[in-house]
């Protein structure tokens, strides 16, 4: 693919910063998002050109990434009320690159749709946070078609430093879920830790340092724990709710494939309830300020 003009729709904490990487790396972006103070954001280079609608970015891209909420909010986006969404606006053969969490059922059926209709559709979402969004190291897992990939790797190489072909259209989704429940299981195992090990009479700081030299470091216990939870701060930039949907997608997933998911019944259960009793927009560290403060049941 010679140098493809980029649309990217959504622009937001980590959209941004992505954009910026893709900016940097000579590429031309059309750019939209319901927010209008993101075009400030990105207004310092004459390569990126603010549109009016996601439809004017539709018309004008040959590429569009979509780093959006939810896969309800992609479907709307594509396929409107009347089939008056972007597909209806887009040029032929363009690339829809799917970079959120969404649901891995839903991008198998619009991988499907968008292939019968001269399109393509590659889902990349993508881990590792604001930090390495910001530094253009994310790790990206990608479902699609295996030219398709290979046609829009040097994209995804401004964007992230470790990049996986997992399968095709859905698979990327169903990893990113799968790594959200196993990331989320570790946070909340860390946190019932730290809270019973203080309780003894242990300074979790050093009980942490214990973890993370031996076999219990996690990516918890590496980023979050000093940063984040025993700072009090809980300010990541990762929603409970949204780890909660992502627990949500993946135990949905296990559940369709009719593979064991008992622990994720009960991980998914807990973090709902943290949610549930959090202040609303809390981040998912906040998942600690909840075992602590519970009575034990």
């Amino acid at each position: 693919m010679s140098q493809p003009t980029i649309g990217m729709i959504g622009l937001g904490m980590m959209g941004t910063p992505m954009a910026n990487n893709l900016l940097k790396a000579n590429y031309i972006i059309n750019g939209f998002d319901l927010n209008p103070d993101a075009k400030e954001k990105l207004s310092h280079s004459a390569n990126f050109h603010w549109q009016s609608s996601a439809k004017e970015v539709a018309l004008s891209s040959d590429v569009i990434i979509l780093m959006l909420p939810d896969s309800k909010i992609i479907d709307q986006l594509l396929w409107g009320q009347q089939q008056d969404g972007i597909v209806a606006h887009c040029k032929p053969n363009t690339v829809f690159l799917d970079m959120s969490s969404s649901n891995p059922s839903n991008s198998k059926s619009n991988s499907e749709k968008l292939k019968s209709l001269g399109h393509e559709f590659i889902d990349a979402p993508v881990s590792g946070g604001v930090k390495r969004a910001l530094d253009g190291s994310l790790a990206i897992m990608v479902g699609g078609e295996s030219i398709s990939v290979e046609n829009i790797m040097p994209i995804l190489k401004s964007m992230g430093k470790t990049i996986i072909h997992v399968g095709s259209g859905g698979a990327g989704h169903a990893v990113k879920a799968l790594n959200n429940y196993v990331s989320a299981s570790g946070l909340l195992a860390v946190s019932e830790a730290l809270v019973a090990a203080e309780a003894f009479g242990i300074d979790p700081h050093l009980a942490n340092q214990v973890f993370n030299a031996s076999t219990g470091k996690n990516n918890t216990t590496d980023v979050k724990v000093e940063n984040f939870m025993l700072s009090g701060t809980f300010n990541s930039g990762f929603a409970i709710a949204l780890m909660r949907k992502d627990i949500q997608t993946a135990k949905g997933f296990i559940d369709d494939m009719k593979t064991p998911g008992v622990f994720a019944n009960s991980c998914l259960e807990r973090w709902s309830t943290a949610e549930q009793r959090l202040e609303k927009g809390a981040d998912h560290t906040a998942m600690f300020k909840f075992v602590k403060t519970q009575p034990k049941e």
